[in-house]
């Protein structure tokens, strides 16, 4: 699974340049100037029944905050039963275009006559992001997105927001408009980074460098691309702002990309410190503002390496989410949770 940063990245969006700070969307939705403001969001819920173990257990023994669900994946009625009992949980729909495990898959819920091009030789949604980019239509985007939504409220479920597995609605700004549609249309937020997003810039550019640097073609001093859609997320932002959606002013996308060296031979203690540490550093270094933190929380079974091989990754994440040490550095300094709902609550009454 690639970060929606590194995407842009492989294929080659040009530089832009950043805006200048201005008032947060946290200031617009009445938080205090000044005010850091985060959701703690753990994705992929209903993917696997470790997955939902890990969303359950960040969420009542952690302090993440907000979740959302792959509705094409096999354990969702486990989930939505998990809901019926906590209907208060921050969950979302987190739109999926892509099933990117070898030995693991699923299909369109739209099914492979309405969305051919959403679909590969195995019968199941494409694997990359790349692979959708290339082959798939904006309306089989739009008529798989709907499907999906749909069987959310035939199932009881009215999702918080709307956000996308793997990046791949913002792949394309044809397939980026039918996700922005359709919560302007239901009156969803949908998770957009339409502020100053000085965090993420400066971890797309960190990410680009690492990649350059892998690739040996990076020199020290050289000029570096900026995420080409970052030159439209303040117009984007305006918009959704006017259509009566809440904003976010930033996106924390990092921890898959923290790789701990030889994480299959450490212990969950090791693991945690590992991962508070990365938490703690990187959420220290956000700015004022709305901010969504994204994170996959994972309980693995032995059965999960069947699935992927990313088992001690995502403890990571759910190990950091239920640590005493987090907690404390989010009180000590200050920041604010808040959920989609709540944010919601707060456009709702402003002008």
């Amino acid at each position: 699974m690639k970060k929606l940063t590194l995407f842009f990245i492989t294929l080659g969006f040009t530089l832009t340049a950043a805006a200048q700070p201005s008032q947060t969307y946290a200031e617009k939705l009445g938080w205090p100037k000044g005010a850091r403001v985060i959701i703690l969001h753990v994705d992929d819920a209903g993917m696997s029944h470790e997955s939902n173990l890990g969303v359950e257990k960040a969420t009542s023994a952690g302090v993440a905050n907000s979740t959302s669900v792959m509705m094409p994946c096999p354990w969702v009625p486990e989930f939505k039963a998990y809901l019926d009992k906590h209907p208060a949980l921050d969950a979302g729909l987190h739109l999926t275009l892509t099933s990117e495990w070898d030995n693991y898959r699923w299909g369109p819920l739209a099914g492979k006559a309405a969305v051919p091009g959403l679909v590969d030789k195995q019968g199941a949604m494409y694997s990359s992001v790349q692979a959708v980019y290339f082959t798939a239509k904006a309306d089989e985007i739009d008529q798989e997105i709907r499907a999906q939504y749909d069987r959310a409220i035939t199932m009881g479920f009215v999702p918080t927001h709307l956000d996308s597995h793997m990046g791949t609605l913002f792949a394309k700004d044809a397939f980026m408009e039918k996700y922005l549609q359709l919560g302007i249309e239901k009156k969803v937020p949908v998770m957009f980074p339409g502020g100053d997003d000085l965090f993420f810039r400066a971890e797309a550019k960190a990410a680009t460098i690492a990649e350059l640097k892998k690739q040996g073609k990076y020199q020290e001093g050289m000029a570096i691309p900026e995420v080409a859609a970052l030159g439209k997320a303040k117009e984007i932002g305006e918009m959704l702002w006017k259509n009566g959606l809440p904003v976010l002013d930033d996106l924390h996308n990092s921890s898959y990309d923290w790789n701990m060296p030889d994480i299959d031979h450490k212990t969950d203690k090791q693991i945690q410190k590992f991962y508070t540490d990365h938490y703690i550093e990187s959420i220290g270094r956000l700015s004022p503002g709305l901010t969504m933190v994204i994170m996959h929380c994972t309980d693995p079974s032995p059965n999960f390496d069947r699935i992927s091989d990313t088992g001690k990754k995502r403890k990571g994440d759910l190990l950091a989410m239920t640590d005493p040490r987090l907690r404390a550095f989010l009180k000590q300094k200050g920041f604010i949770l808040t959920t989609w709902r709540e944010v919601m609550e707060r456009r709702m009454k402003v002008q």
